[in-house]
């Protein structure tokens, strides 16, 4: 095992890139997930005892908010992804893009797609059996990044993915797995916090669900972009090459 792709040596490299890109990552987290966030915490804060069952029409409106504040919390999600892909390892000339130039870059089709169709493999695999379900978190984890790394189709992304992860599913697991699962405990207690501070209401799912995307996701997100770029140069040779941390 090469130096590079070894656990340690890739989580200490995660965290090195984590740090020097702070400012950007936790800039644009910021303007992604606290909106985002208020627009999730919308049907949680909803008490569904309170509803009248017996009015079709509030049911059917409530039910169409939901799904459009899904979706909406799927294109951050899916934005902030991919803007973390552009700015790591995409051209420019004269400083890291602005946010207006990263919304023209990112694949949005392609990235909603992909995460859509990995979030039901990973789901429909974990329904019929545990193994099959992690077999596809592990094996088909990278496909996001690497539609906007290598500009690749659905299908392409997810076979690219496949052969990427290949030889190394060990690693993959070892660093996508942990993080997950840090992801949650840290929602789970932004969660607890924010209801001691207060209460059960609208603010508290807000802060929490803001504070949570803004401390996990930035990490996980240059985790799954380094993990890309080292095992396309482990396969292929030669990769992207990452760009140094912006100055400002």
């Amino acid at each position: 095992m090469s130096e590079r792709l070894a656990l340690f040596p890739l989580y200490a490299r995660i965290f090195r890139t984590y740090f020097a890109w702070a400012r950007l990552l936790l800039k644009l987290a910021i303007v992604v997930f606290v909106p985002i966030g208020l627009l999730s915490a919308l049907p949680l804060s909803i008490e569904v005892d309170s509803l009248d069952l017996g009015n079709g029409f509030l049911i059917a409106g409530v039910l169409l908010a939901t799904l459009a504040l899904v979706a909406t919390s799927l294109f951050g999600e899916v934005f902030y992804s991919g803007a973390i892909a552009i700015s790591l390892t995409d051209e420019w000339d004269g400083g890291p893009p602005s946010l207006r130039e990263i919304a023209g870059r990112i694949a949005f089709r392609r990235l909603i797609a992909v995460d859509l169709l990995y979030g039901l493999a990973v789901v429909a695999g974990l329904a019929l059996a545990v193994v099959p379900g992690v077999v596809a978190y592990i094996w088909l984890g990278l496909a996001g990044p690497v539609v906007e790394i290598e500009r690749r189709g659905v299908r392409a992304a997810f076979a690219r993915s496949a052969r990427l992860v290949h030889g190394r599913a060990w690693l993959v697991f070892a660093v996508l797995a942990p993080l997950e699962l840090l992801s949650e405990g840290i929602g789970g207690l932004a969660d607890w916090l924010a209801q001691g501070l207060l209460g059960h209401n609208l603010w508290a799912d807000w802060l929490a669900e803001s504070s949570s995307n803004i401390v996990a996701t930035p990490f996980l997100a240059v985790a799954c972009v380094l993990l890309t770029v080292s095992l396309i140069a482990e396969k292929d040779g030669a990769g992207p090459r990452l760009h140094s941390p912006p100055s400002r």
